[in-house]
């Protein structure tokens, strides 16, 4: 049946919490926000669903136009294997995974054009920022640390053709301060402020 998109998100005020040095905690929620609408916007019309535990995280994903799977918290791999599992019973054949820190993704459709793995990593070449895999292969999500390697390496153990896509767009996401050079005054961390 295609494929659909899974975006876990977690609560806006927990949100990157490595930027404590250079945003206040308003900013790096707001921030956290403005990101998730963007890689909202991204869908194109597929179909997608937040992976979530927050009432607040839950009514702006509906309110952008997503599906809620509410889970408890269980880590980032727990919430993107239930994702995959529960879009895979809904008839879909391929699920994109894709990080709700992409301040730059505009489009989302593309990375479900091949057969096999295909993996966006970030612009370091280690974490995994967008990925879309075959549902019902028991692909097992390995995010953190490396986790670009170690997907590829798990398209590798099931056999599935696997191709690794650098993007500049999807490749940009904002872990630590020096990230945030991608921000303009068009995206602000604020309403009617920057930073």
């Amino acid at each position: 049946m295609g494929a659909a998109i899974v975006v876990p998100i977690k609560s806006f005020d927990l949100a990157k919490g490595r930027l404590s040095d250079a945003l206040t905690p308003t900013k790096r929620a707001a921030l956290a926000e403005r990101m998730a609408a963007t890689v909202l916007a991204a869908r194109k019309g597929l179909p997608l669903w937040v992976v979530c535990d927050d009432e607040v995280v839950a009514e702006f994903a509906t309110h952008h136009g997503a599906r809620v799977l509410w889970r408890a918290s269980a880590g980032l791999n727990t919430a993107v294997r239930d994702g995959a599992d529960f879009v895979a019973t809904k008839g879909f054949d391929r699920v994109i995974i894709a990080h709700a820190d992409l301040p730059l993704a505009s489009d989302l459709r593309w990375v479900a054009s091949g057969d096999g793995v295909t993996i966006v990593p970030d612009r370091r070449g280690d974490g995994t920022n967008v990925m879309c895999v075959p549902t019902g292969v028991d692909f097992r999500f390995r995010y953190g640390i490396g986790s670009a390697a170690a997907h590829q390496t798990e398209a590798q153990r099931l056999g599935l053709e696997l191709r690794v896509v650098p993007d500049e767009r999807l490749g940009w996401d904002v872990d630590v301060p020096e990230d945030l050079a991608v921000l303009d005054n068009d995206f602000p961390l604020e309403p009617g402020a920057t930073r």
